[in-house]
């Protein structure tokens, strides 16, 4: 299962539970600090390279004296065009100890409109509980193949190539 977790129930629980939200922030937090243990030591953006794994790329939109914003993604080229997938903004809030995905919108099913959650009828922490659940499941993934920022396997991106990533 995953550490920290006894059963399954507690990786699923209601709808509208903050509780259980504000544990899965801080569970993500932890989860970013094993993936860049030396965060304050990267200054621009990072691409961990992992040998059988997509490149991981990070990069640093925004610190200030408690929070790091970051955006985390793979990127995908061909003809000369790069699509980022999937490409998350996260918060970490270093005093709480917490990180929460940013800026994403939810919509209904089939919609081809995207809307703001509360405008498209979810309610705003299931939204963010579905945004901040994949984080979980994704950075334990990157984890799991042997991702790290910081170490001798990642490598330091020039503050030139971010500007295509903001």
């Amino acid at each position: 299962m995953f550490p920290g977790y006894a059963t399954a129930v507690q990786l699923h629980p209601g709808a509208g539970d903050f509780a259980a939200l504000m544990e899965l922030y801080e569970n993500n937090y932890l989860r970013l600090r094993r993936l860049c243990p030396d965060l304050g030591g990267i200054e621009d953006g990072q691409v961990s390279v992992v040998e059988g794994a997509s490149d991981l790329h990070l990069a640093i939109l925004e610190r200030t004296p408690y929070t790091t914003l970051l955006r985390l993604t793979y990127e995908f080229g061909s003809g000369g065009r790069i699509s980022r997938q999937p490409d998350l903004r996260i918060r970490m809030f270093h005093d709480a100890r917490q990180a929460e995905v940013v800026g994403r919108y939810c919509r209904r099913r089939g919609e081809g409109e995207v809307r703001l959650d509360a405008a498209a009828g979810i309610p705003g922490l299931a939204c963010r509980w579905r945004h901040n659940r994949f984080l979980f499941k994704w950075l334990g993934f990157c984890l799991a193949q042997g991702h790290r920022f910081g170490s001798s396997e990642a490598t330091t991106v020039a503050t030139g190539a971010l500007d295509s990533l903001s």
